[in-house]
């Protein structure tokens, strides 16, 4: 199969590419460029482990072609990190016991943070609604909204999520 030359931004750096036109983000992610943190959970967007901001909107990128992100800002779990240390939505992951097994979290740190750039402050029923597409199988959920509300917490205060 003929490969395509794309160009896009990943974590903000620039990228140019030569891939397959049918190749996924997620795939060329974590084979092209290394970034093995967003998973492949389902391969069908049911499970949200694989989501990643495409232009500050969350997307499954288990099911998005590579090439239609020519151009666009892509920010991984690996983009996240703030100042050179943990966002605070990581950091609050941490502290509070927010992931179990950890595959689903990288899914639910960067629903988190397209959340928080919507809303700084969204009550729990937001939240509860903003993670509906992320799936955890070994938690009850409880620890994340835990360190969710922590997160945001610190946020407001501006500092690290702290336990």
């Amino acid at each position: 199969m003929k490969k395509e030359l794309i160009e896009l931004r990943v974590n903000g750096r620039s990228h140019e590419l030569a891939i397959e036109p049918n190749k996924l983000l997620l795939d060329m992610l974590r084979q092209d460029l290394q970034l093995t943190g967003s998973k492949r959970g389902c391969d069908d967007s049911s499970c949200g482990a694989c989501t990643v901001l495409v232009d500050g909107i969350t997307m499954l990128s288990c099911t998005l072609l590579a090439a239609s992100c020519e151009g666009q800002e892509i920010t991984t779990v690996e983009g996240v990190s703030e100042r050179g240390g943990l966002a605070a939505i990581q950091k609050a992951y941490g502290d509070w016991g927010g992931a179990q097994c950890g595959y689903c979290t990288p899914g639910f740190i960067m629903t988190v943070k397209h959340l928080l750039a919507e809303n700084s402050d969204p009550t729990e029923d937001e939240i509860r609604a903003a993670l509906s597409g992320n799936l955890c199988r070994c938690t009850g959920y409880s620890q994340m909204y835990q360190a969710i509300k922590a997160a945001i917490d610190a946020e407001q205060r501006g500092m690290a999520a702290v336990k």
